[in-house]
């Protein structure tokens, strides 16, 4: 095998343990399970193809210790889907498509800048839910977030979630949609109707659709069941309408790396159309930050200086980044030492070295449908 491939599978098994990371801090666990089991297969397949590699040791004790998360996380999911979680009886596995987190554990605190972002779902979500009754007028019940892919969406919903000490329904698109004739519909409507079953609690419900595109976006072709979905997704939006439900503190939230692929008509029911652009510099010093306090950092390492060199680079690439800068120190350990003592401190140079094999995920044209697209159907 060569070493490419081995840098590749130790690429992709650090992509899926970041991602696995910043599910579980987010609360988001059944993501986190699903990313904790896809870096442990791709890291098993690095010790059965390189047996005598140097850090095989560290990848055992990594496998080791993702299955004990998962095993925790198994536990937590057990929890929070008790009896009063699950919808009404009458679907086969009615709620294995969503998840309920009551609280997640983060805030806007948690999200790096970002201001006008939180101000505009301050006014929308955050200052009903604490005062419904000086907004006679209502408030939005449907909120798009769009932009590029690894800016953070999807924390950021869960962010306000936390806000509002209300309750969390994570929808994967795809999770909806079903072989069985009819089933995505009801799917649609017993979502809807858990959150609703929720909110009479008095307490704030956010249902997070992420990929929203890939469930109410034009296409050339459709099937029958296709349109159904769409059309009993836009009647429980309408049913949402604040004027024919005052007090129900329902709101969706939908995310999408695709805009200009959704329906006219699902694009009007979000009545807040926020673009989630790539991170600000103030953003990418916060996010550096962030990934690197639990690490050694030598004082060469220039946080400023580095956050200009990653200036169009995602959250998510930064957070590659950084784990792979240590990554380097790691390497250097085991190879120097076998593994004994504690890695080096990470330099400005091991950074320098990432960046340079390491572009950004996103190109600025890309960028720039992204903007042309908000220019056209901003709402703020």
């Amino acid at each position: 095998m060569s070493s490419t491939s081995l840098a590749y599978l130790e690429s992709l098994a650090r992509n899926y343990a970041v991602k696995a990371v910043m599910s579980d801090k987010e609360g988001n666990y059944a993501d986190a399970i699903n990313y904790y089991k896809r870096a442990i297969e791709v890291l098993e397949k690095i010790l059965q193809l390189y047996p005598d590699h140097s850090l095989n040791g560290m990848y055992k004790q990594w496998i080791s210790e993702y299955r004990r998360r998962i095993s925790e996380l198994d536990g937590l999911l057990g929890r929070v889907r008790v009896p009063a979680s699950r919808v009404s009886e009458g679907l086969e596995d009615a709620d294995s498509f969503f998840e309920v987190l009551e609280k997640p554990s983060i805030n806007f605190s948690d999200v790096a800048d970002m201001e006008n972002v939180k101000e505009v779902i301050k006014e929308s979500i955050i200052f009903p839910s604490k005062r419904p009754d000086v907004f006679p007028l209502g408030w939005p019940r449907g909120i798009l977030l769009f932009g590029p892919p690894g800016c953070g969406k999807t924390y950021i919903a869960a962010a306000i979630a936390g806000e509002v000490d209300g309750y969390f329904i994570n929808v994967d698109a795809a999770d909806i949609m079903s072989k069985w004739l009819g089933e995505a519909e009801k799917r649609v409507s017993k979502l809807f109707a858990k959150a609703r079953e929720l909110a009479k609690a008095g307490k704030p419900v956010i249902i997070f659709i992420d990929e929203v595109d890939s469930l109410f976006g034009m296409f050339e072709t459709e099937v029958g069941g296709e349109v159904r979905v769409r059309n009993q997704f836009l009647k429980e939006m309408d049913g949402l309408d604040s004027k024919i439900n005052p007090k129900q503190l329902v709101f969706v939230i939908a995310a999408t790396n695709k805009p200009w692929r959704l329906d006219e008509a699902f694009i009007r029911r979000f009545q807040k159309r926020i673009y989630v652009p790539l991170p600000s510099r103030e953003a990418r010093i916060a996010i550096l930050k962030m990934y690197s306090r639990s690490l050694k950092l030598d004082p060469s390492v220039d946080l400023e200086k580095l956050s200009d060199m990653l200036d169009g680079y995602t959250s998510s690439d930064i957070a590659e980044i950084v784990a792979a800068a240590h990554m380097r120190t790691v390497r250097e350990l085991f190879e120097s030492t076998g593994g004994r003592g504690e890695p080096r401190p990470i330099r400005m140079e091991d950074f320098a070295e990432v960046v340079k094999y390491r572009k950004p995920s996103v190109n600025k044209e890309m960028v720039k449908v992204f903007e042309m697209w908000y220019e056209k159907y901003k709402a703020l």
